[in-house]
């Protein structure tokens, strides 16, 4: 008789799990269901099927559905703008297009931006100043912004180097001195004179700015050739490749980010921004043996020495004909003592 009761008692406990599974089941779906509707009647959502281990689609399963904690936003294209004096047809719906995808793509793309508007302080002052010296329109001073990133060691697959990207052949076509220990195309001050020669005769061949620095991406001839050949004598009516058909409005959106970062949501304090230390200029008009002790000599580290004298290719330099001027950091932080380097 107790067995039995036992029996019952153990059966009776099972019904009632059982019945309370079954209710709360069905008021989970229910209560579910009730979620789902409120969450589709609220915003744009970004809904998901549960996938079984193989990938397949979980049948019989509601969505899950997961609102964005997000928003983006369009950035607006003004209607005229200009670059080099010159006024850009935005009425052109293709034209329009190109710019807008650039600015898109570089008040987007964060990280690269940012580190633009950091080293823009650095550089940009000192190319702007050679520029207005060689009757070059200022606004050229971005192009070195998009070869390069401003980067003094930057290298093309192509091996076009420097700031300008200017490859050997044409770095001496222009003035500038290549060799295993001299590489001028990696100063910025002697590369950005040389790309002012560049774009001189640029524009004594095609007559006008605009399409002076479209073809900085091409090449002269190959600008020529495009031109020849569709009969016409403007780049914005020109069918090019892609990168080349982005080129010119990539400039143009660097050129706008640049000049009004803040607008775009660009916000550096200036003590983040990267700064030029002053600096001692050592003539040189003989031979270097040994670069190092050249540094320690004058208070800084070969690395401190390379830093602003990247054009400086081996740890000697011989000097034949040309004198040349090397820059010595004179900030207190980048000092060196190698005296006391051993002594710690």
């Amino acid at each position: 008789m107790k067995k039995i009761r036992t029996q019952v008692a153990i059966q009776s406990v099972l019904i009632v799990g059982l019945l309370i599974y079954i209710g709360w089941q069905e008021f989970a779906n229910g209560n579910n269901e009730i979620k789902l509707a409120n969450l589709v009647a609220s915003e744009p959502s970004v809904t998901t099927a549960p996938k079984n281990l193989d990938g397949s689609p979980r049948d019989g399963t509601p969505k899950v559905i997961m609102a964005p904690s997000y928003k983006a936003f369009t950035i607006p294209i003004p209607q005229q703008v200009e670059f080099v004096g010159e006024t850009i047809p935005l009425q052109e719906p293709d034209l329009r297009e190109r710019l807008d995808r650039e600015m898109h793509v570089n008040a987007n793309w964060h990280s690269n931006t940012i580190l633009m508007i950091k080293r823009a302080q650095r550089w940009l002052p000192t190319i702007e100043k050679i520029l207005e010296e060689n009757n070059v329109p200022t606004d050229f001073k971005y192009l070195p912004v998009i070869e390069s990133g401003l980067v003094e060691h930057a290298r093309s697959p192509k091996n076009a180097l420097g700031f300008w990207q200017l490859l050997k052949g044409t770095a001496k076509e222009f003035g500038l001195e290549v060799n295993k220990e001299v590489d001028e195309r990696y100063d910025p001050v002697k590369s950005t004179e040389a790309a002012c020669r560049y774009l001189k005769k640029a524009h004594a061949k095609f007559g006008n700015w605009v399409n002076v620095a479209a073809s900085y991406n091409i090449g002269m001839r190959g600008f020529e050739r495009r031109l020849e050949e569709q009969k016409i004598d403007s780049y914005f009516d020109m069918l090019l490749n892609e990168e080349t058909a982005r080129y010119f409005f990539r400039l143009v959106s660097m050129k706008m980010i640049l000049e009004n970062p803040e607008a775009y949501g660009f916000y550096i304090d200036e003590q983040e921004r990267y700064s030029q230390p002053e600096f001692k200029v050592i003539t040189v008009t003989e031979t270097i043996d040994d670069l190092v002790e050249f540094a320690h000599t004058h208070g800084v580290s070969y690395k401190i020495l390379k830093r602003y004298n990247p054009w400086l290719r081996k740890k000697k330099l011989t000097v034949k004909r040309n004198t040349y001027k090397i820059l010595i950091s004179q900030d207190p932080a980048e000092q060196y003592n190698p005296t006391a380097q051993v002594s710690d």
